[in-house]
């Protein structure tokens, strides 16, 4: 029987901010595929009913506090030995204002939220994976980590800034792929990504989601995530503009 390279079958994944929104629509895609969810969340009433509803594990955490997202990680070693896949999907919008009146107390807690927290995941996840050989990381950036918006100076700030966390973490832990093999992988992943296989390794890459006005997440099928299956497993640092649509992930 033809493995399907989709499946996450015996993983553990962890979904911060999978409570609601995108986050719950990607915890409940991994649960589909097959992977265990770690549903992770600063609210119990939001996350417990998402992580039974798909059979995974809530896990009270502040990402923005390193000893909190440490103990996360060690009830989701505590499942199967293992932390395969990390989703740094939690966040807030921050404060909307001129940067000259701005609260600059909201933009503080915008970017210990938004990039720390970003930041506190990659720290521990790096550690696990990189002593596992393999693993996924995916950061979770925004339309607005690509054109800067006015009145938004502090979410635009912060994402911005994970894409640019993603990349140079990405040379730090990343596959140990030579310049020529990057190059031919990136070629052949924009000519085919879905027959193209890689080898196992530790992957990052960070998403700007491109939402349509009005789109509930609800509407969004989220089975062709593959950056987290066998089919596309090195991503080194690479940006991956993922448009939601009614019913796929294009």
């Amino acid at each position: 029987m033809t493995k399907d390279l989709n499946r996450l079958d015996g993983r553990v994944a962890i979904v911060t901010g999978g409570g609601t929104g995108i986050g719950k629509a990607i915890a409940e895609a991994f649960a589909q595929a097959g992977a265990h969810v770690v549903v992770s969340g600063r609210t119990r009433e939001t996350i417990e009913p998402v992580a039974q509803a798909i059979g995974g594990t809530a896990v009270l955490c502040d990402v923005a506090k390193l000893d909190e997202v440490e103990a996360m990680f060690a009830q989701a070693l505590a499942i199967t030995g293992r932390v395969d896949v990390l989703v740094n999907n939690a966040g807030q919008s921050g404060p909307i204002g001129n940067i000259a009146d701005v609260d600059l107390d909201a933009w503080r807690a915008c970017v210990e939220i938004n990039l720390f927290g970003t930041v506190n995941g990659l720290r521990v996840a790096s550690r696990i994976m990189s002593a596992q050989g393999s693993g996924s990381i995916i950061n979770m950036s925004s339309l607005m980590g690509l054109k800067g918006y006015p009145m938004r100076s502090a979410y635009c700030a912060t994402k911005f800034a994970v894409i640019g966390l993603t990349e140079t973490v990405a040379r730090e832990v990343g596959p140990a792929a030579s310049r020529k093999e990057r190059e031919e992988f990136s070629k052949k992943l924009a000519a085919r990504p879905s027959n193209y296989i890689a080898q196992p390794t530790l992957s990052l890459s960070t998403c700007p989601i491109l939402t349509e006005k009005g789109l509930a997440p609800r509407h969004v099928d989220l089975r062709p995530f593959v950056l987290v299956s066998d089919r596309i497993r090195i991503v080194p640092g690479g940006l991956t503009r993922v448009a939601l649509k009614e019913g796929s992930l294009v």
